[in-house]
This record gives C-alpha cells, structure tokens and sequence, in this order.
C-alpha cells in the first residue's frame, strides 16, 4: 500500500495562491475564458449599443440608460466595464479611430509610390464625407469634436497622431526616395491633416452634399504643395 498524500495545510492557508496541479490548473482557466468571454460580448454589444444611438441622435453624450437598454444590459453590466460614460466614448473614439486607420493604409496598400500613397490617405479621409454611410457613422464625432477632445484630451490626441502615422511613413519614403526630397514629414503630415479633416468635417457638420470635383480639387492642390516644396536648384555664381 503507498504512502498517503499528505497536505501542506499550512502552505494551503497561506496568503499566496498555491501551486495548483496541471488538471486543476486547466480547468480554472477554462472557467476563465468563458467569463473572458461573456465579458468581451458585454463589453461589444455595449460600444455597438453607444454608436448606434451617437449615430441617431447625432450627439456624443447619450445616457447610460439609453446604451444599457439598447445592449439588452443592466447599469451593472455597464459599471463592470466602465468606470464613467467617458471612458465609454474614449473605447467608441478608440474603435472607430482603429477601422478609419484599417481603411487608410488598405487604400495606400494601392499606391505604387510613396507620392500615390499620400493622395490614397488624403482621398480615403474626404470620403468620410462623400460616402453617405461613412458620413453617418462619422458626423457625430465631426460635430461634436471640440467638446469631445476637451472632454477627453488624451482620446483626441492619440487618435489625430494614430491616423497621422501611414501618412508620415509615407512622406519620410516619398524624402528618401527623391520623389519629395523637400518633404518635412512631421509639419506636412500635420498640415495635409489638418487640410482635409477639416473640409470633411466642415462637410458633415453642413450636412452638405459634396462635389467629387471639389474633393478632387482638395488632393491636388495638396500634392502640388508637396512638390513644390522641393528645394531650388543653388543659385550659379556670379560672373559664372
């Protein structure tokens, strides 16, 4: 007969989870992942439920109970994920700066140069503006843009420098390669942003139809900019 397992009750009761064996170990983590689970459900029918209502009502501050009761939640649910409606909107700004990202470098995957790839981003954020469904889904952000970057600053500053990114990668090739050899692609980044955020936000927030010739007007007065930023062949010198 062998000797019997013996307990470290001591070890057991001490303030430090023991060691479990693999069998048990596997099944805590089974139970893990099923509440992980449930949890990333929850936490996804809660940001659908925000966006939605955002999307209806044209506002970035609905209620908590309105986005619970759309989610089929409870304020439970809700606080288990969320300390603050904030931070709710800051995991909407998050997401949605995620996918408008995803598009961007999708459309400069395209591009067959550095130079073709900056005018991919600038067209690919105006059509935030000229694709109805794109402009639905965006205009209460447009709208509400400066109380939401006061409200949440940290929210408003990581997603401008998140979608910024592709487009200074693109400008630092455009520089090496010579296609741009005047291109500063810190300022020029902030510069072609600012350009054409601003023009799709000034079109969402009139609610304006805009015209595909002035869209296209805004890109190329944008990639003349760039080339003509090169710097000038030095002068010869006098009595040359």
């Amino acid at each position: 007969m062998g000797n019997p397992v013996l307990i470290d009750s001591a070890r057991l009761s001490g303030t430090e989870a023991p060691e479990l064996p693999a069998r048990a170990e596997r099944s805590v983590e089974r139970a893990l992942e099923a509440r992980r689970a449930a949890y990333r459900d929850e936490v996804t029918r809660l940001l659908r439920a925000g966006s939605q209502l955002m999307r209806e009502t044209g506002t970035v501050d609905p209620r908590v109970s309105d986005i619970v009761r759309r989610a089929g939640l409870s304020n439970q649910a809700f606080y288990r994920h969320f300390r603050a409606k904030d931070e709710l909107l800051l995991a909407i700004l998050e997401e949605g700066t995620r996918e408008l990202r995803g598009y961007l470098e999708h459309r400069m995957a395209r591009g067959t140069s550095p130079l073709e790839q900056i005018r991919q981003w600038i067209q690919g954020v105006l059509a935030q503006a000229l694709v109805p469904e794109a402009a639905e889904a965006t205009r209460p952000f447009a709208i509400n843009r400066a109380r939401l970057v006061e409200r949440l600053p940290e929210g408003g500053v990581a997603s401008a420098d998140a979608l910024k990114a592709p487009l200074r990668a693109a400008l630092a090739r455009a520089a090496a390669e010579g296609e741009l050899p005047g291109a500063e692609p810190e300022a020029d980044a902030e510069a072609l942003y600012q350009l054409a955020m601003g023009w799709m936000q000034d079109q969402l927030v009139l609610r304006a139809r805009p015209r595909p010739e002035a869209a296209r007007h805004l890109v190329e007065f944008a990639l003349r900019g760039l080339r003509r930023a090169a710097p000038a062949a030095p002068e010869a010198p006098r009595g040359a």
